[in-house]
């Protein structure tokens, strides 16, 4: 989500234009081709959330292309304020402060490019509740203790209640945790800035206890051991660890960062 803060840009993306004023904002896909230009001094801000949260929430699987919001007038102007005072404040929230300001903002999202309607009406209770315990695992993986009672506390339902909803997506929590770890740990091992951990430090910062489980959950989802698999070559396009930040991510590292002019 970029926020356009001085200057004015033109964004392409395969066929659609927009073009931001300041206050201005628009949803690019960055898992795709996309370019900007600016003729003279610009500045914008851009929250960079996984696809899956984005579409969880607005309820499309194709994301509309470029739209415009405006800042002008509207509820494009609080997306805009809210976008700005979560960059200056982001240091100093809370994990729980964070997840609910992300949370308002994506519902202010939803509204802004028109479908408010499609949102209520595709978004039950249970749903909303799957997608607040998917973002409150995502935030908190590395964490060893993390665990359904813990989730359940945080949504203030019940462990029942939770098994309950994981069921329903066909997965158990315990699955669900592990499958998200893992997931973290293979874009660690293809990240060439934690060329310099080892195995079990990549595996236990992402909340496992024990190195051979790991590895043995490890080979058990990717048909492969992790030593074999760091040691695959690096340009493997079946591993293009680019392709899966861009289309999961963590929320944990969501952030807001400010792109400088050009």
């Amino acid at each position: 989500m970029i926020t356009q803060l001085q200057g004015v840009r033109r964004y392409s993306q395969e066929g659609a234009t927009v073009t931001l004023k300041p206050g201005d904002s628009t949803l690019v896909d960055s898992g795709r081709h996309w370019s900007s230009n600016c003729a003279g001094e610009c500045s914008r801000l851009y929250l960079r959330v996984p696809r899956w949260l984005v579409e969880n929430r607005l309820r499309l699987t194709d994301l509309p292309l470029l739209p415009h919001i405006s800042g002008a007038s509207g509820l494009g102007v609080s997306l805009f304020h809210l976008a700005t005072c979560l960059y200056q404040e982001a240091e100093v929230l809370t994990v729980k402060e964070g997840i609910s300001a992300i949370e308002a903002y994506l519902e202010l999202l939803c509204a802004c490019v028109g479908r408010r309607e499609r949102c209520a009406e595709k978004t039950g209770h249970g749903a909303e509740l799957f997608s607040r315990a998917e973002l409150f695992i995502e935030t908190h993986l590395s964490e060893p203790t993390l665990c359904p009672t813990e989730i359940a506390n945080a949504l203030s339902i019940s462990v029942r209640h939770l098994h309950r909803l994981f069921l329903q997506k066909e997965s158990t929590v315990a699955g669900f945790i592990r499958e998200r770890r893992l997931e973290r740990c293979q874009a660690d091992f293809c990240n060439p800035r934690f060329a310099d951990r080892n195995i079990t430090e990549i595996a236990l910062f992402w909340g496992f206890s024990d190195s051979a489980h790991f590895s043995r959950c490890f080979k058990q989802r990717f048909n492969i051991s992790p030593r074999l698999f760091r040691l695959r070559p690096s340009g493997s396009e079946a591993w293009n660890i680019d392709q899966q930040e861009r289309s999961r991510g963590l929320l944990a590292r969501t952030n807001f960062r400010p792109l400088h002019p050009n």
